[in-house]
């Protein structure tokens, strides 16, 4: 289900005043300064800034070349923070072995060497000029090396080749790399090139490709959180956590298993084992269609309705002749009236769920019916100027009705036995299934009047008639945001909050609606992005790392600029493509 917002701007203007006001008259919590977007669009041409803006951090941290900070960067699945907090806890020397990389000084890299050397790999003799010596100091001639840096590219294994010395784990040099494998094969080399760049988006737990179908070609790069919900600028609402359509308040496990449990024939069979009974010669189920407890099946045979056994077909309206079944079977009733439990159980929660996804889409349809009926009003001579009200409610019930919807999946693992049964006893399980279909009731009463008023044909009505629909709407706004924040807070603590096994995360509430990812602006000086976007972190002797001035988004959506606050204008200075066929060191010096 997606949120009707998209693709559209802020819309919380002039009348968003009177919302913060009521908002601020019932909540505590201080005003926090607006920060920017916490998640990027990354296309095919931003791709390669965006990896080269992580290298150039390291790089000037550390004094490393490009190579050993890419390394580093792969071993530790480009997660910079990490890889600091490694160097400052560890130090450089663990640090470098960790991860595979070797530091020769350069007079010995460069050392001239005899006109003659025999690899040690194919045991012949080799010109010098045909010797390629990597960081190690190993060094082979060319044609082995090639060989070797085929194979590994072949197996998967391109983004880190190690050293062909026996017990080395020296990760050898990618330009070398695609020098020697480019000469015999340039299709491979390009193949080799491609995983580099793209080990951004599959090695980074922080970056993900768009799941659009048909693949819009865009990745998205979260800042700190990647349990979220998050918009490509394809207009396609994902959680970037499982990639699935957005769940909030479902957590991902819980979502696979509704979205299996709906698509599947697992009711099927439910309804079959409560309504049907299995014929005791040829197995297939048999409904009863009448009041005689002896039934036969289309195979033949006659059987008792009762017990299901196989019997004759002689009887009277009072027994069998020949049977008798009088006697009870605890375990096949228990079945039987589990099943009948458990199917009663899940249809009253699925019911809901698609009561309020239908609710949804037809009232996706009001956007066209609220401009013209804003249109109508902005024709008649009245002192009402600024409709803005309709709009910001109309987002509001829609973004309000998603979180209700999905609050009934939640619901139906949150307090069955699938996933919880041992976390909670029936007392504890019962008071808190209270506790949140209170909330749920409250959000789902006043979600349906904020629906009421929105469908009202106000642009008929008088202009007196119009300031109290207006007031309704705001109120109703206010009122249903905060209840979707109450039982964000429920969930999160006392709910999920209280399980011994934190298995179970869900995106944090968004006050504005899912956000949507702005596109990393493509600069062509890289040094002026890095000191611009990626300040030197700090250091602290307990380990921590932590950048200065760098924004950042918190779960809550009180305390994150991100949720709650308008998305700054993209900066566009001194930015421009890059061309990914261009070595890395014509970019640089351009």
């Amino acid at each position: 289900m997606e949120d009707c917002m998209s693709g559209e701007e802020d819309y919380y203007s002039s009348d968003r005043e009177s919302l913060d006001g009521l908002e601020n008259e019932e909540s505590d919590v201080p005003w926090v300064p607006p920060k920017g977007p916490c998640s990027k669009v990354i296309t095919k041409e931003s791709l390669l800034a965006a990896q080269r803006e992580d290298l150039r951090r390291v790089m000037d941290l550390l004094s490393l070349r490009e190579h050993h900070a890419r390394t580093l960067l792969i071993h530790y699945r480009w997660d910079v923070e990490k890889l600091f907090a490694v160097y400052v806890e560890k130090g450089k020397a663990c640090l470098f072995s960790e991860a595979g990389v070797t530091e020769v000084e350069k007079h010995n890299l460069n050392s001239s060497s005899p006109s003659t050397i025999m690899c040690n790999i194919c045991m012949e003799d080799v010109p010098g000029a045909e010797v390629t010596k990597m960081d190690c100091g190993h060094k082979f001639c060319n044609n082995c090396w090639t060989e070797h840096f085929i194979v590994k590219i072949k197996e998967g294994q391109s983004k880190r080749i190690r050293c062909m010395t026996h017990k080395c784990n020296a990760i050898c040099d990618e330009t070398i790399v695609s020098n020697l494998v480019s000469k015999r094969h340039p299709d491979l080399a390009e193949k080799f090139d491609r995983f580099l760049l793209e080990s951004y988006i599959e090695d980074n737990k922080m970056v993900k490709w768009c799941p659009s179908t048909p693949h819009c070609g865009n990745a998205i790069r979260v800042e700190d959180d990647e349990f979220c919900e998050v918009e490509c600028s394809c207009g396609l609402q994902f959680c970037f956590c499982c990639l699935a359509d957005a769940h909030s308040p479902c957590s991902c496990l819980m979502w696979e298993l509704w979205a299996k449990k709906c698509h599947d024939e697992s009711e099927t069979v439910n309804w079959i084992t409560v309504h049907t009974k299995p014929c005791p010669k040829c197995h297939k189920p048999v409904e009863k269609n009448g009041g005689c407890n002896l039934v036969s099946c289309i195979c033949g045979q006659a059987f008792c309705w009762l017990c299901g056994g196989a019997t004759g077909r002689d009887h009277t309206w009072s027994n069998i002749s020949g049977h008798s079944c009088g006697r009870y079977k605890e375990d096949r009733e228990k079945k039987a009236e589990r099943a009948k439990r458990d199917l009663y159980r899940y249809m009253h929660y699925h019911n809901r769920y698609k009561a309020h996804t239908d609710s949804f889409k037809l009232e996706s349809n009001l956007k066209e019916t609220i401009r013209e009926k804003v249109s109508n009003l902005e024709k008649k001579d009245s002192r009402l100027r600024d409709f803005s009200w309709v709009t910001n409610g109309l987002y509001r019930l829609f973004r309000s009705r998603r979180v209700l919807s999905y609050s009934y999946p939640f619901a139906f693992y949150m307090f069955g036995d699938d996933l919880f049964k041992d976390e909670m006893t029936n007392e504890e399980r019962e008071i808190k299934q209270h506790l949140f279909e209170d909330q749920q009731q409250q959000l789902e009463a006043n979600v349906e009047k904020l629906s009421k008023f929105i469908e009202e044909p106000f642009d008929q009505y008088g202009e007196d008639k119009v300031m109290e629909i207006r007031m309704q709407v705001i109120n109703l706004s206010v009122i249903t945001d905060n209840l979707c924040k109450k039982m964000y807070e429920c969930i999160e603590n006392d709910l999920l909050g209280s399980l011994q096994f934190g298995i179970h995360s869900i995106a944090p509430y968004q006050s504005k609606g899912i956000e949507k990812a702005t596109e990393l602006s493509v600069c062509r000086n890289p040094k002026v992005a890095y000191t611009e976007k990626c300040p030197i972190p700090d250091y602290h002797t307990n380990g921590m790392v932590t950048e200065s001035g760098r924004p950042s988004c918190s779960g809550s959506s009180d305390e994150s600029g991100c949720s709650s606050r308008k998305r700054p204008k993209k900066e566009s200075l001194g930015c421009g493509k890059i061309d990914l066929n261009l070595p890395a060191e014509v970019i640089d010096r351009n």
